[in-house]
């Protein structure tokens, strides 16, 4: 009996087999905004779409959305909470083919709740992970890897 890939069942029915990206950005992590709207140090406070155990930190991988505010960047922006997508992360990536994938530094970019990007570019490279779920990334990204 050889090993399968496993699928994800739900109510809706058998979907496609998505791998385990380890959640190692926890509330209060502070990430770099690699976008060009001004802001430079992002402070993560809400990740959403998750659930965790009871006195366990609930913490974001590649890809997820979350709410942050602004640490480091000009006035009007500082303090101001708004929505972000993780596009880095240090900790490795697992991939189905086995290749094991981490960047230099932990990053994320600004977004509306819709998906629309604040700025006009992404500094650096994207995970394609982040750009699978979020096509506007991919569609602004200098380089997917």
């Amino acid at each position: 009996m050889g090993a399968t890939k496993s699928r994800a069942v739900s109510a809706k029915g058998v979907q496609e087999f998505r791998p385990y990206i380890t959640r190692a950005l926890p509330l209060g992590a502070q990430i770099i905004c690699a976008d060009n709207t001004g802001a430079k140090v992002l402070e993560i406070i809400m990740v959403q779409k998750t659930k965790t155990r009871v006195s366990r930190y609930p913490s974001a991988a590649v890809g997820d959305f979350v709410n942050v505010v602004v640490k480091k960047g000009p006035g009007e922006l500082r303090g101001q909470i708004f929505g972000a997508v993780v596009i880095r992360q240090k900790y490795p990536i697992k991939r189905l083919n086995g290749v094991r994938l981490c960047f230099e530094d932990n990053a994320g970019v600004l977004v509306t709740p819709e998906g629309e990007i604040k700025g006009t570019e992404i500094k650096g490279p994207v995970a394609a992970e982040a750009s699978e779920k979020w096509p506007r990334i991919a569609n602004l990204a200098s380089m997917v890897v």
